[in-house]
């Protein structure tokens, strides 16, 4: 047994590299299998995470085969000689399939759809005049519905899942014209052209200075989410509060968050 073949995690990722090298100069298909199985794993995590925002009809082992799809299309479009991490690459490649096909089934119902749009311009509008995030009362008022209305319909957003995530963020693009979403700036899009890669900086800057402003339990509630990959039931016992309110708080950032990005890209 070679020296490499005793140290696990050597092995490991030198057997990696020689499954890439095998699979993109001979387009073997015993390698493009293997790298697949090597990482499936990345699609059950994904699944995981976008399953958490959407109804419980939503049947999670759908959301793992829409993202198998995204994982092979990463294995055959992933360039290696790039140095870029392919697990950053393939998980927005994953989510990507995944909402692709959520969007095509119309898994948002119109009623929600209309309320997200309500609410956006209420949020803009507000925004636009006094320079600070609204409060509830403030985009309850200008909506002329109930504080209790707005919580219901913040709530109602966030359990169909990402929705002010799953949207173009001012028209902006990423690499090859693809459009680039909320949810992209956040994760690192970094793989592939320098131009891309300029572009998924200047939005994760632009995504930095627009979390800044906002309220610190909102931005506490987007740091825990996204950067710190913990649950909404476990964000919402460090905050002592529920995981519908954390639901709410979410969403609303996320509003707001779109606003100041949309108002940058202008």
């Amino acid at each position: 047994m070679s020296t490499d073949q005793q140290d696990g995690s050597r092995s490991t990722g030198d057997e990696i590299g020689q499954l890439w090298s095998d699979f993109k100069s001979t387009a073997d298909p015993q390698a493009r299998e293997a790298l697949i199985v090597q990482f499936s794993p990345l699609v059950k995590y994904v699944a995981g995470r976008v399953a958490a925002g959407l109804p419980q009809s939503v049947d999670q082992a759908d959301l793992v085969s829409y993202g198998m799809f995204g994982l092979i299309d990463a294995i055959d479009k992933f360039e290696p000689e790039r140095g870029f991490k392919f697990e950053t690459y393939a998980i927005n490649r994953i989510k990507g399939a995944i909402l692709d096909e959520l969007r095509s089934i119309d898994w948002v119902p119109r009623s929600v759809r209309s309320k997200v749009r309500q609410i956006e311009q209420a949020y803009a509008k507000i925004e636009a005049a006094h320079h600070r995030p609204p409060s509830d009362a403030e985009l309850a008022e200008e909506l002329e519905w109930t504080e209790e209305q707005l919580g219901t319909a913040l709530l109602q957003i966030s359990q169909v899942g990402l929705a002010a995530l799953d949207e173009s963020v001012g028209g902006r693009g990423g690499e090859q014209g693809e459009s680039m979403t909320l949810g992209d700036t956040i994760a690192d899009r970094s793989a592939g052209s320098p131009m891309g890669a300029f572009e998924a900086a200047e939005s994760r800057q632009l995504l930095g200075e627009a979390i800044n402003t906002l309220p610190e339990r909102e931005k506490l509630v987007l740091t825990l989410y996204y950067y710190e990959n913990m649950t909404l039931q476990e964000i919402g016992r460090v905050l002592g509060v529920t995981e519908s309110r954390v639901c709410q708080i979410h969403t609303k950032a996320l509003f707001h968050l779109r606003t100041r990005i949309d108002d940058s890209a202008v």
